[in-house]
């Protein structure tokens, strides 16, 4: 099959959404299928994206996607991302009534709500009126399908996410020993954005260090404010090592629709503490591998006495062979088969 994948979110961007995209692309390549990835490095012109830099928004892609996906005469369309690739290549389809799929990575509307103090219902207006024409809109965790739902999105599928076992699995403990840092060590992976509301894990009263692996535009504004946290950058090759390193795994953040990175932490056999909210209710679950509470203190200390072994088996129900399974029972045919 040919599958065209249209999207705002590619390498070198540092985010859960790229890493989820080429794991799919990857599985749905070692099936066979012929793969278009129409993605913002194939673009000459592109600005920071405002409040997040490190993310580009492509600037007049329409010509170059309509003659990509003319040429490659897909036989499905999907679209990743409600940016301006995503945009063009939906109007590509609208033009010539063609059937498409799209998914709900990020919350964009609880992001934008919070930069701009407007009610999240607005941007929410904007999103479904986005995904309103699509022929099933791929959503990653069943609290966040539930939300849409409340919200008037049509045509939602509920489509989880998986992790790469043998990239992500338990290791040494010593990575970080260099540092001197006092145990237990309360790591975070993942965006600095303001969304991710990290001044929730960094304000907590815990024993021992605090680790803070990521980048993005709140990064040195929150290095000034917490200057006993240590701060690093790591490429994906280097994530376990630093997730290996750690005692527990804190996600502070309520608007996350999944949360990758606690399942790789869950497969390096590192326990998650977590509001009880969108994401961590569906990584978490009803397994003992991780705990959920209002107190996010609390949480992350009774993480401490979580085994190993109950975080790893944990991550191992979550494959991507299931993932790309669901993803391709999801794509709309241009054309009925013969």
């Amino acid at each position: 099959m040919r599958i065209a994948i249209a999207t705002d979110a590619w390498y070198p961007q540092p985010n859960g959404v790229v890493r989820v995209l080429a794991s799919v692309i990857a599985g749905l390549r070692a099936r066979g299928h012929q793969v278009l990835v129409i993605s913002p490095d194939l673009f000459r012109h592109s600005i920071p994206c405002p409040t997040y830099p490190e993310l580009p928004i492509t600037l007049w892609p329409g010509a170059r996607v309509r003659e990509m996906l003319a040429r490659f005469d897909a036989d499905v369309i999907h679209i990743a991302t409600e940016g301006t690739i995503g945009s063009a290549a939906q109007k590509y389809c609208f033009e010539r009534k063609l059937p498409f799929t799209t998914a709900y990575h990020t919350k964009f509307p609880e992001y934008l709500a919070a930069r701009t103090h407007l009610p999240v219902r607005w941007f929410h207006a904007a999103m479904r009126k986005f995904h309103s024409t699509s022929s099933g809109v791929m959503v990653p965790a069943t609290a966040v399908y539930n939300e849409l739902d409340s919200y008037g999105y049509v045509n939602l599928r509920q489509w989880s996410h998986g992790v790469d076992s043998q990239l992500f699995q338990p290791g040494p403990k010593d990575y970080l020993d260099a540092e001197r840092l006092p145990r237990p060590i309360f790591l975070y992976v993942g965006r600095v954005t303001i969304d991710k509301n990290l001044p929730a894990f960094l304000d907590l009263d815990l024993p021992g260090s605090k680790v803070v692996v990521g980048s993005g535009p709140e990064r040195i504004g929150l290095m000034k404010r917490y200057p006993k946290v240590l701060f690093r950058i790591a490429g994906e090759t280097e994530l376990p090592r630093y997730y290996n390193a750690a005692d527990a795994f804190i996600f502070p953040s309520r608007t996350d629709t999944f949360g990758l990175v606690m399942l790789e932490a869950l497969a390096c056999g590192v326990p998650v503490a977590a509001f009880p909210v969108t994401g961590p209710l569906d990584v978490i679950g009803e397994s003992q591998a991780g705990r959920l509470d209002e107190d996010l203190r609390r949480a992350a200390l009774a993480a401490l006495d979580v085994p190993s072994v109950d975080c790893r088996a944990r991550a191992l129900e979550l494959s991507w062979d299931r993932v790309v399974e669901q993803f391709l029972s999801y794509l709309a045919p241009i054309r009925v088969p013969a």
